[in-house]
């Protein structure tokens, strides 16, 4: 007796095969439209994990990581706009706040769309964007070195730090405002459909009202790095659509590979205590990109010249793949990875 998917991989599915794979070369080369947003809303996906109370699906981590790989391998630029939602959704859901009872139920529900400009805070104690309490609020100024999802988001969760060493989350619209300028959309190796600007703050004004979570830096960064060390979802999701191009014999060792490396990585990322087994996450986190590497050099290979053209979907995975890489990393994560090539050359 089979189980039955839940309701949002199923549509998850039906997403990414009627509407998101279909289109992915064309996306990759333009835009995000906001078609594919609207696709995503009305499935209900940008509520999976958020409080049933407030609209949302109040489904476990092992659903919102299914659904996570399917859209990435579908069409990883429409995955990126939105994974940045469920970051805001989270930090709702956690904290109590008086933005909470205002933002948290359109959000859940899709009624609004969220990103986040918050990465730049890794870099302390360099300080991209201070935050300056004012009477009433706070001031951010500095430069936000990157932010998705310009044009297609209705907020962003915005963070800079204090003098004293707090990092302060707000929320802002996401738009030309006074104090915000975003630069022209960048174009990038991969990703460039995903809509990423920077963003120069001089003066921006935030009412206290919109202050979602004050935290010290050195807490704050002890649960972000639980974050960092763990494999993403969209690694297996590009990874399992680059083997979808491979022959059987070609990829029937890079699945027994991948089905390990994902079981690990998700026992551990479903681990009770956060804060354990850093090492080891850290160690699959170089794993799981070694095996997606592999299977989309293996894609490019199978197709030949072909795979020069900006038509191929095997290009399109290796350069996505590319920019998995690099996505939320940190010292850390980078030496760790670095340590893992360097080892596996000299082996």
């Amino acid at each position: 007796m089979t189980t039955a998917p839940h309701p949002l991989v199923a549509r998850a599915h039906r997403l990414a095969h009627d509407l998101l794979a279909p289109h992915a070369e064309r996306v990759d080369q333009e835009t995000v439209p906001a078609s594919h947003i609207d696709a995503v809303r009305r499935s209900g996906l940008l509520g999976v994990g958020a409080p049933t109370e407030y609209g949302g699906a109040g489904a476990s981590a092992a659903v919102a990581r299914e659904t996570a790989e399917i859209l990435a391998g579908a069409c990883c630029s429409t995955w990126f706009v939105q994974t940045q939602h469920h970051t805001p959704v989270k930090v709702l859901a956690t904290y109590d706040s008086p933005v909470r009872e205002k933002l948290l139920r359109p959000l859940a529900t899709g009624e609004l769309l969220a990103g986040i400009a918050y990465a730049h805070v890794r870099a302390f104690p360099r300080v991209l964007v201070r935050a300056v309490p004012e009477p009433g609020g706070w001031r951010f100024d500095g430069t936000v070195p990157w932010y998705t999802g310009w044009g297609l988001n209705d907020v962003m969760l915005l963070a800079g730090v204090t003098d004293t060493a707090e990092v302060v989350f707000a929320f802002t619209e996401a738009r030309e405002q006074p104090g915000l300028r975003p630069s022209p959309p960048m174009r990038l190796a991969a990703l460039t459909a995903a809509r990423t600007v920077s963003m120069e703050l001089d003066g921006l004004r935030v009412p206290e009202e919109a202050v979602a979570l004050r935290v010290p830096y050195e807490r704050w960064s002890v649960t972000d790095r639980t974050k960092t060390v763990n494999a993403s979802p969209a690694v297996f999701g590009i990874t399992e659509a680059a083997l979808a191009l491979l022959d059987d014999d070609t990829a029937a060792p890079l699945r027994t590979r991948l089905d390990e490396v994902r079981r690990r990585s998700y026992t551990l990322a479903d681990h009770p205590v956060p804060h354990e087994h850093l090492d080891e996450r850290l160690a699959l986190r170089t794993q799981a990109y070694d095996v997606m590497r592999t299977a989309t050099t293996a894609a490019v290979v199978t197709e030949g010249g072909r795979a020069m053209a900006l038509t191929s979907k095997a290009q399109r995975l290796a350069r996505e793949a590319m920019f998995l890489l690099v996505q939320g990393q940190t010292a850390e994560s980078r030496a760790a990875h670095l340590a893992s090539l360097t080892f596996s050359a000299s082996a």
